[in-house]
């Protein structure tokens, strides 16, 4: 796998379907904010949904030897993890949370990315 921002950004959004992550989509931020270059935002259908998701993610980033460092924030048990993977961010939420904070909205200028 190449280092291309974009195509990790769709490896990661597929990994999060295939691992039945609800929801997932893709926003490039990087003409609109300086935090990154895309936001990924998905749904867990559980705690320990969330937990499986967030380390499938890190596993996959040291198999396929992407290069990034990432940091790893929030906890499955309050519904929200966050992987910051520099120039991509993955929001992982429960489907409360995930309403609650609403990134879609807070970010709707941003172009949604297909995978």
């Amino acid at each position: 796998m190449n280092n291309n921002t974009k195509d990790i950004s769709i490896f990661f959004a597929k990994e999060l379907d295939e691992k039945k992550a609800k929801d997932t989509i893709i926003l490039d931020i990087k003409k609109i904010s300086f935090i990154a270059d895309y936001f990924i935002i998905s749904t867990a259908q559980s705690p320990t949904h969330l937990k499986a998701l967030s380390k499938n993610i890190i596993e996959k980033l040291k198999e396929k030897n992407i290069n990034r460092n990432i940091k790893c924030e929030g906890n499955p048990q309050t519904g929200w993890v966050l992987l910051d993977c520099g120039d991509i961010v993955i929001h992982l939420f429960s489907g409360e949370k995930r309403d609650f904070y609403h990134l879609e909205y807070i970010w709707q200028e941003a172009k949604k990315v297909s995978f």
